[in-house]
């Protein structure tokens, strides 16, 4: 174990025994989602490497303060890619906050989301201890479920230190669609879309117009575009939008700043095929109709109570305060399951405390 782990793990049992609150953090590009942090902070970038890519078995372990963008530079040298395409929000974006994050970029609908691909974990708990979940291969399942446990609990059960994740090959053919329709329309075209066998690894609807990516073998994405129909994106148009888009770069995202004060940006999650939400503000959709991005000042219990009614939860992911509830309320009995489980990670609850919910 190398000497900053040593001195990681001296700082971690200090801190527990005195109650001290540690703020981790990488490159920090990630700070606003969540509750407001608190705590002493404690910067993880120095733990930074690939440990090991072997490109014929399709998996990298990599050390949590490595940049994102290394460890993307390197799989693209060999065609491979994280098929679940995680937003930076910045160059200084590591693996191990894209992993405590769990977001997920556009398409994450085709291929799945950050936890589907982490295969194994290293952390640092809060009495110190090393812990290792998981392995380097899909067959090795055991603490499997932990390991994926990880992914989205945005520091609150420990110091990443190793991830292990599957990645995929880079598709041969893709090409994007731009089409002129309602929102009842785009939801109910990518519904019907979605059962049929369409190499569909994209889609965001705003403002009348729907794009779709099509990915996969030249002959499916040339049937795909002839059926389709729609105007054909040029390429490097194209690939500016899916990047802006996963970047909320894009005008949407951009234009948020323009918008009346007390203005949130929401990110509602809801089956498929739901109908039109009807909330006051700006949607954009993505993922098949199953995320819906929402600018707007409407008070946060008319937005939740929407969305719930609809079988789907909201979350406050930019703006607004951030000491009340940004991520959608749990039921009592799951509430517990994670104040137990923080416990049983981090006891004296150093670790990002109150970042997902009060007390976690």
């Amino acid at each position: 174990m190398s000497d900053l782990i040593d001195q990681w793990q001296e700082r971690v049992r200090v801190a527990a025994a005195a109650g001290t609150a540690l703020q981790l953090r990488g490159g920090g590009t990630k700070a606003f989602y969540g509750r407001a942090p608190a705590g002493e902070l404690f910067d993880v970038r120095g733990h930074a490497g690939i440990v090991s890519y072997e490109p014929t078995e399709l998996v990298v372990t990599v050390r949590a303060g490595t940049p994102l963008a290394e460890l993307e530079a390197l799989l693209d040298d060999s065609r491979q890619m994280l098929a679940f395409e995680p937003p930076h929000f910045g160059a200084t974006a590591t693996i191990g906050g894209c992993v405590a994050a769990g977001l997920s970029g556009p398409r994450r609908a085709a291929a799945g989301a950050l936890r589907d691909f982490v295969l194994g974990v290293k952390i640092l708990d809060g009495r110190g201890e090393v812990l290792t979940f998981g392995g380097q291969v899909m067959k090795n399942v055991a603490g499997y479920d932990v390991s994926r446990l990880i992914a989205g609990s945005l520091g609150t059960l420990g110091v990443i230190l190793d991830v292990s994740l599957k990645v995929l090959p880079r598709p041969v053919a893709e090409a994007t669609l731009s089409l002129a329709m309602s929102e009842a329309e785009a939801i109910a075209r990518l519904n019907e879309w979605g059962g049929q066998p369409l190499p569909l690894s994209a889609s965001a609807w705003s403002d009348g117009v729907l794009n779709v990516r099509l990915s996969g073998a030249d002959a499916a994405v040339r049937a795909a575009l002839a059926r389709l129909g729609g105007e054909v994106v040029a390429k490097e148009a194209a690939d500016v939008f899916w990047c802006g888009l996963r970047e909320q770069t894009v005008d949407f995202f951009e234009n948020a700043a323009l918008d009346e004060p007390g203005t949130s940006l929401w990110r509602l999650s809801v089956p498929s095929a739901a109908a039109p939400l009807k909330l006051d503000g700006h949607q954009l959709i993505e993922w098949g109709g199953a995320l819906r991005w929402l600018r707007s000042t409407a008070p946060a219990e008319a937005i939740r109570e929407r969305t719930a009614a609809v079988g789907g939860h909201a979350t406050r992911f930019r703006g607004g305060p951030r000491d009340g509830q940004v991520f959608h309320p749990l039921p009592t009995p799951l509430m517990a399951i994670h104040r137990r489980l923080k416990h049983a990670f981090d006891p004296a609850g150093i670790f990002n405390s109150g970042r997902l919910y009060e007390g976690i």
